[in-house]
Protein backbone atom coordinates (compact mmCIF):
# COMPACT_ATOMS: atom_id res chain seq x y z
CA UNK A 1 0.00 0.00 0.00
CA UNK A 2 1.33 3.31 -0.88
CA UNK A 3 1.64 5.85 2.16
CA UNK A 4 -0.20 9.18 1.93
CA UNK A 5 2.31 12.16 2.86
CA UNK A 6 2.91 15.67 2.26
CA UNK A 7 5.64 14.63 -0.16
CA UNK A 8 2.92 12.54 -2.17
CA UNK A 9 0.74 15.26 -2.33
CA UNK A 10 3.06 17.05 -3.69
CA UNK A 11 4.78 15.19 -6.47
CA UNK A 12 1.01 14.10 -7.61
CA UNK A 13 0.16 17.13 -8.17
CA UNK A 14 2.81 18.18 -10.27
CA UNK A 15 0.98 15.03 -12.56
CA UNK A 16 -2.18 16.69 -12.00
CA UNK A 17 -3.21 13.95 -9.41
CA UNK A 18 -3.26 11.00 -11.95
CA UNK A 19 -1.04 8.51 -10.22
CA UNK A 20 -3.40 7.77 -7.30
CA UNK A 21 -3.86 4.27 -6.90
CA UNK A 22 -7.14 2.91 -5.43
CA UNK A 23 -7.98 3.01 -1.15
CA UNK A 24 -8.53 -0.96 -1.69
CA UNK A 25 -8.50 -3.10 -3.92
CA UNK A 26 -11.97 -4.48 -5.61
CA UNK A 27 -12.75 -7.92 -4.53
CA UNK A 28 -15.60 -9.31 -7.03
CA UNK A 29 -15.25 -13.30 -5.86
CA UNK A 30 -14.92 -14.77 -2.28
CA UNK A 31 -12.41 -17.56 -1.41
CA UNK A 32 -14.27 -20.79 -0.51
CA UNK A 33 -13.04 -20.12 3.64
CA UNK A 34 -11.62 -18.10 5.74
CA UNK A 35 -10.95 -17.92 9.53
CA UNK A 36 -12.95 -15.09 10.07
CA UNK A 37 -16.23 -13.98 8.17
CA UNK A 38 -17.55 -10.54 9.73
CA UNK A 39 -20.95 -9.16 8.68
CA UNK A 40 -21.15 -5.16 8.23
CA UNK A 41 -18.64 -2.96 6.61
CA UNK A 42 -19.51 -0.31 8.77
CA UNK A 43 -16.87 1.24 11.54
CA UNK A 44 -16.98 -1.47 13.89
CA UNK A 45 -16.97 -4.35 11.45
CA UNK A 46 -14.53 -2.84 9.84
CA UNK A 47 -12.75 -1.95 13.15
CA UNK A 48 -13.16 -5.43 14.43
CA UNK A 49 -11.29 -6.62 11.01
CA UNK A 50 -8.11 -4.43 12.15
CA UNK A 51 -7.37 -4.83 15.26
CA UNK A 52 -7.78 -8.53 14.68
CA UNK A 53 -5.06 -8.20 12.03
CA UNK A 54 -2.68 -5.87 13.70
CA UNK A 55 -3.49 -6.90 17.51
CA UNK A 56 -3.59 -10.40 17.12
CA UNK A 57 -2.16 -11.69 13.30
CA UNK A 58 -5.53 -13.12 12.01
CA UNK A 59 -5.85 -11.67 8.19
CA UNK A 60 -7.80 -14.42 6.75
CA UNK A 61 -10.50 -12.44 6.74
CA UNK A 62 -13.65 -12.01 5.25
CA UNK A 63 -15.67 -8.48 5.37
CA UNK A 64 -19.33 -8.69 3.95
CA UNK A 65 -21.21 -6.05 3.13
CA UNK A 66 -24.84 -6.09 1.72
CA UNK A 67 -24.42 -2.65 0.57
CA UNK A 68 -21.88 -0.52 -0.09
CA UNK A 69 -18.62 -0.19 2.59
CA UNK A 70 -20.08 2.49 5.17
CA UNK A 71 -23.34 3.08 3.77
CA UNK A 72 -25.68 1.55 7.23
CA UNK A 73 -25.30 3.64 10.57
CA UNK A 74 -21.75 4.56 9.59
CA UNK A 75 -22.85 6.60 6.92
CA UNK A 76 -25.80 8.45 8.83
CA UNK A 77 -24.54 8.97 12.51
CA UNK A 78 -23.48 12.26 13.59
CA UNK A 79 -19.82 13.42 13.72
CA UNK A 80 -19.14 13.73 18.14
CA UNK A 81 -16.72 11.80 19.80
CA UNK A 82 -17.04 11.86 23.55
CA UNK A 83 -17.41 9.52 26.43
CA UNK A 84 -19.20 11.62 28.78
CA UNK A 85 -21.92 9.18 29.10
CA UNK A 86 -23.40 8.34 33.11
CA UNK A 87 -23.31 4.43 33.94
CA UNK A 88 -20.06 2.45 34.84
CA UNK A 89 -20.43 -0.66 33.02
CA UNK A 90 -19.98 1.49 29.50
CA UNK A 91 -17.86 4.13 30.69
CA UNK A 92 -14.31 2.02 29.73
CA UNK A 93 -15.75 1.09 26.56
CA UNK A 94 -16.48 4.31 25.26
CA UNK A 95 -13.28 6.13 26.82
CA UNK A 96 -11.25 3.83 25.20
CA UNK A 97 -12.80 4.76 22.24
CA UNK A 98 -12.59 8.36 22.14
CA UNK A 99 -8.61 7.65 23.23
CA UNK A 100 -8.12 5.88 19.58
CA UNK A 101 -9.12 8.86 17.55
CA UNK A 102 -6.36 10.71 18.93
CA UNK A 103 -3.82 8.58 16.86
CA UNK A 104 -6.68 6.98 14.42
CA UNK A 105 -4.88 9.42 11.64
CA UNK A 106 -1.54 8.12 11.89
CA UNK A 107 -2.06 4.65 12.74
CA UNK A 108 -4.17 4.00 9.47
CA UNK A 109 -2.09 6.94 7.44
CA UNK A 110 -5.77 8.43 6.45
CA UNK A 111 -6.89 11.34 7.92
CA UNK A 112 -9.81 10.88 9.62
CA UNK A 113 -10.57 14.43 10.28
CA UNK A 114 -10.34 14.05 14.27
CA UNK A 115 -10.65 17.68 15.61
CA UNK A 116 -10.41 17.70 19.64
CA UNK A 117 -12.38 21.08 19.64
CA UNK A 118 -13.82 19.38 22.79
CA UNK A 119 -17.83 18.89 23.79
CA UNK A 120 -20.23 20.42 25.48
CA UNK A 121 -23.97 20.10 26.48
CA UNK A 122 -25.82 22.72 27.10
CA UNK A 123 -28.48 22.55 30.46
CA UNK A 124 -31.71 24.69 30.02
CA UNK A 125 -34.14 23.02 32.53
CA UNK A 126 -33.48 22.17 36.11
CA UNK A 127 -34.08 18.77 35.29
CA UNK A 128 -31.19 18.78 32.52
CA UNK A 129 -28.84 20.59 35.08
CA UNK A 130 -29.31 18.14 37.89
CA UNK A 131 -28.78 15.48 35.09
CA UNK A 132 -25.21 16.77 34.03
CA UNK A 133 -24.23 17.32 37.47
CA UNK A 134 -24.72 13.57 38.28
CA UNK A 135 -23.23 12.84 34.94
CA UNK A 136 -19.85 14.78 35.51
CA UNK A 137 -19.58 13.62 39.06
CA UNK A 138 -19.90 9.96 37.67
CA UNK A 139 -17.05 10.58 35.06
CA UNK A 140 -14.83 12.10 37.49
CA UNK A 141 -15.42 8.89 39.73
CA UNK A 142 -14.71 6.67 36.19
CA UNK A 143 -11.59 8.48 35.55
CA UNK A 144 -13.00 10.25 32.76
CA UNK A 145 -12.16 14.17 31.93
CA UNK A 146 -15.48 16.04 32.05
CA UNK A 147 -16.94 18.85 34.25
CA UNK A 148 -19.68 21.13 35.16
CA UNK A 149 -19.40 24.58 33.94
CA UNK A 150 -21.23 27.55 34.55
CA UNK A 151 -23.23 30.01 32.47
CA UNK A 152 -19.98 32.13 32.54
CA UNK A 153 -17.52 29.78 31.61
CA UNK A 154 -19.98 28.58 28.71
CA UNK A 155 -19.81 31.96 26.95
CA UNK A 156 -16.20 32.19 27.45
CA UNK A 157 -15.48 28.74 25.86
CA UNK A 158 -18.13 29.91 23.28
CA UNK A 159 -18.16 33.46 22.85
CA UNK A 160 -20.68 33.26 19.83
CA UNK A 161 -23.76 31.67 21.94
CA UNK A 162 -26.79 33.53 23.28
CA UNK A 163 -27.14 32.38 26.66
CA UNK A 164 -29.53 34.81 28.20
CA UNK A 165 -32.36 32.70 25.99
CA UNK A 166 -34.82 34.24 24.75
CA UNK A 167 -37.35 31.49 26.02
CA UNK A 168 -34.69 29.10 28.11
CA UNK A 169 -31.67 30.38 29.27
CA UNK A 170 -28.15 28.28 29.41
CA UNK A 171 -28.02 27.29 33.05
CA UNK A 172 -24.41 25.58 32.12
CA UNK A 173 -22.97 23.13 30.42
CA UNK A 174 -21.37 19.30 30.97
CA UNK A 175 -17.76 20.24 29.11
CA UNK A 176 -15.50 17.06 27.95
CA UNK A 177 -12.24 19.29 26.55
CA UNK A 178 -11.05 16.03 25.08
CA UNK A 179 -14.20 15.41 22.89
CA UNK A 180 -13.97 16.56 19.23
CA UNK A 181 -15.26 15.66 15.74
CA UNK A 182 -14.43 13.00 13.36
CA UNK A 183 -15.62 12.21 9.69
CA UNK A 184 -17.26 8.54 9.91
CA UNK A 185 -16.95 7.59 6.66
CA UNK A 186 -13.37 8.55 6.35
CA UNK A 187 -12.96 6.21 9.44
CA UNK A 188 -14.84 3.34 7.40
CA UNK A 189 -12.75 4.18 4.36
CA UNK A 190 -9.39 3.97 6.41
CA UNK A 191 -10.28 1.07 8.24
CA UNK A 192 -11.04 -0.67 4.98
CA UNK A 193 -7.84 0.28 3.27
CA UNK A 194 -5.62 -0.96 6.08
CA UNK A 195 -7.74 -4.20 5.86
CA UNK A 196 -7.28 -4.63 2.54
CA UNK A 197 -3.52 -3.70 2.89
CA UNK A 198 -3.40 -6.76 5.55
CA UNK A 199 -4.71 -9.08 2.85
CA UNK A 200 -8.07 -9.19 3.89
CA UNK A 201 -11.04 -9.29 1.53
CA UNK A 202 -13.70 -6.64 1.70
CA UNK A 203 -17.20 -7.94 -0.31
CA UNK A 204 -19.35 -5.01 -1.45
CA UNK A 205 -22.98 -6.05 -2.84
CA UNK A 206 -23.08 -9.54 -0.65
CA UNK A 207 -25.88 -9.98 1.63
CA UNK A 208 -25.99 -12.99 3.91
CA UNK A 209 -29.24 -15.05 3.00
CA UNK A 210 -28.09 -17.91 5.26
CA UNK A 211 -26.11 -19.23 7.81
CA UNK A 212 -25.00 -23.25 8.74
CA UNK A 213 -24.07 -24.90 11.49
CA UNK A 214 -22.51 -28.37 12.10
CA UNK A 215 -21.38 -29.97 15.17
CA UNK A 216 -22.60 -27.03 17.19
CA UNK A 217 -20.77 -24.45 15.68
CA UNK A 218 -21.24 -22.24 12.76
CA UNK A 219 -19.61 -23.28 9.89
CA UNK A 220 -20.12 -21.12 6.74
CA UNK A 221 -22.77 -18.66 5.50
CA UNK A 222 -24.91 -18.44 2.37
CA UNK A 223 -24.50 -15.24 0.51
CA UNK A 224 -25.86 -13.65 -2.57
CA UNK A 225 -22.02 -14.31 -4.15
CA UNK A 226 -22.62 -18.42 -3.19
CA UNK A 227 -21.41 -20.19 0.52
CA UNK A 228 -18.37 -18.92 2.22
CA UNK A 229 -16.96 -21.38 5.00
CA UNK A 230 -15.19 -19.91 8.20
CA UNK A 231 -14.05 -20.96 11.69
CA UNK A 232 -15.48 -18.35 13.15
CA UNK A 233 -18.13 -15.67 12.36
CA UNK A 234 -18.84 -12.16 13.80
CA UNK A 235 -22.01 -10.35 13.20
CA UNK A 236 -21.65 -6.42 13.10
CA UNK A 237 -24.97 -5.20 11.85
CA UNK A 238 -26.50 -2.78 14.05
CA UNK A 239 -29.78 -2.90 14.19
CA UNK A 240 -29.92 -5.72 12.05
CA UNK A 241 -28.30 -8.52 14.42
CA UNK A 242 -31.30 -9.90 15.56
CA UNK A 243 -32.32 -10.96 11.82
CA UNK A 244 -29.04 -12.37 10.81
CA UNK A 245 -28.93 -14.55 14.88
CA UNK A 246 -32.25 -16.26 14.19
CA UNK A 247 -30.78 -17.32 10.57
CA UNK A 248 -27.87 -19.10 13.18
CA UNK A 249 -30.65 -20.25 15.48
CA UNK A 250 -29.98 -17.66 17.98
CA UNK A 251 -32.73 -15.71 19.48
CA UNK A 252 -31.45 -11.82 21.44
CA UNK A 253 -33.00 -10.35 24.10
Amino acid sequence: MRRYSALAIAREALRHHMGWERAWGPRSEPKAEYDVVIVGAGGHGLATAYYLGKNHGITNVAILEKGWLGGGNTGRNTTIIRSNYLRDPSAAIYEKARSLYETLSQDLNYNVMFSPRGVMMLAQTEHERRAFQRTAHANRLQGIETEWVDPTRVKALCPIINIKGPRYPVLGGLWQPRGGTARHDAVAWGYARACADMGMHILQQCEVTGIERAGGRVSGVQTTKGRIGCRKLALIVAGHSGVLADMAGFRLT
